[in-house]
């Protein structure tokens, strides 16, 4: 049986070389062997699907490699997701998640949105290419305590700062959290235009929305 960095590592790879049949049997041993669910989620699955994200970004892989890769993060996820304890859904916090008006790349938003909600988070998914005034609409009719706002367009990035500004317009600021993240977008960044925090991946994503929540 493997220790539990050899079943996390096996998790991961299962992800990356779109192993969508073997992984459910890997999960299994996983599960069966008393690891943490959320750790496999975490550090096996998520994992593998921003190394595959690495190389689709690199032009290693392209979409129907990254769809396969997706199938079986999601078997995987089938396995363990009825095996996460309570706790690992102490908070219950609602999250807009989309990506700014002018981009349609996704796979980084969806990699967040994803370990968001194993994290215990609901998530409303604008999608992509969406209008500022829409992520605030949403905070409107929903009561979203965060909003996550995602790009990999340099010539996307001032739509961020248009959805805060509009936030503030609406008197909606002080009550929501607003986290950035992308390819072009960097804490400097996140600073001047008056986020909350920025994170470079989407495990990162759920320590810092955690950290702001607790706040």
């Amino acid at each position: 049986m493997n220790n539990k960095e050899e079943s996390l590592k096996s998790l991961s790879e299962c992800v990356v070389e779109m192993e969508d049949e073997k992984i459910i049997s890997i999960a299994e041993e996983y599960i069966k062997a008393g690891y943490p669910a959320f750790d496999g989620i975490l550090y096996g699955l998520v994992d593998g699907m921003n190394k595959a994200a690495d190389l689709y970004e690199n032009e290693e892989y392209f979409i129907p490699e990254l769809l396969i890769c997706s199938d079986a993060m999601y078997n995987g996820l089938n396995v363990l997701r009825p095996y996460l304890k309570k706790t690992d859904f102490s908070q219950k916090a609602k999250v807009v998640i989309g990506v700014v008006e002018g981009d349609t790349h996704d796979i980084g938003k969806n990699l967040v949105k994803i370990m968001l909600e194993t994290a215990g988070y609901e998530l409303i998914d604008l999608g992509r290419d969406v209008p500022a005034g829409s992520f605030v609409d949403t905070v409107k009719n929903t009561g979203a305590s965060v909003v996550a706002l995602a790009t990999l367009m340099s010539t996307s990035t001032n739509n961020m700062k248009r959805v805060i500004d509009l936030l503030k317009e609406e008197g909606l600021r002080g009550n929501v959290k607003v986290v950035v993240g992308g390819g072009p977008i960097s804490p400097a960044f996140a600073k001047k235009i008056g986020a909350d925090g920025y994170s470079e991946s989407a495990v990162e994503a759920v320590k810092l929305v955690n950290s702001l929540v607790d706040a």
